[in-house]
């Protein structure tokens, strides 16, 4: 059995964690999003948004724990691991706020590999903002169009998730494998 190791990405608040959890609860794998930790415990030690202040040390965080992910889902006899957001994702970010990164963030995206990617495009009507979601809808339009070009480099074929109910997502990206 090759295992499927499949990214669900996008621009922030377009639905990728309320997906996530739906997939959870038909017992899907998933491995979380792991930005909202990192983020809560550079809050808990004073920094309010490390992304903005570090926008280098917070993706060496964040390469380290997808890496990380995606070793435990190589160990996983299952079928079809589910990721909230995948490593590309990183040069994304950092491409978006003008950070030059070293090669090994790319060189880990061509070596750590995903069989799907699935990009939830902005959605006015289901975006909104919290302690750790600091973009407003404008940003996230151009964030997720470097989203698009960071897998795109890395010769993904993106498949684009349309709008409507939790559900209806979800089974459209079940179909679609």
């Amino acid at each position: 059995m090759k295992q499927q190791r499949i990214v669900i990405t996008g621009g922030p608040g377009t639905g990728k964690s309320t997906i996530i959890e739906q997939l959870l609860q038909m017992k899907f794998t998933c491995m979380p999003e792991i930005s909202r930790s990192i983020t809560k415990k550079a809050q808990e030690s004073g920094i309010d948004q490390l992304f903005l202040k570090d926008p280098l040390l917070f993706s060496e965080l964040l390469l380290q724990g997808r890496v990380e992910q995606y070793e435990t889902a190589k160990t996983q006899a299952y079928e079809k691991v589910f990721f909230d957001r995948g490593i590309p994702d990183i040069q994304g970010y950092m491409d978006y706020a003008g950070t030059n990164y070293p090669d090994e963030f790319i060189d880990k995206s061509f070596k750590f590999r995903y069989s799907h990617v699935f990009m939830l495009p902005p959605w006015k009507g289901i975006y909104k903002t919290d302690n750790e979601r600091y973009e407003s809808f404008e940003q996230s339009l151009i964030i997720y169009q470097h989203l698009i070009e960071a897998y795109k480099k890395m010769n993904y074929d993106i498949i684009t998730v349309p709008e409507g109910s939790i559900s209806k997502r979800v089974n459209f990206i079940l179909n679609s494998l």
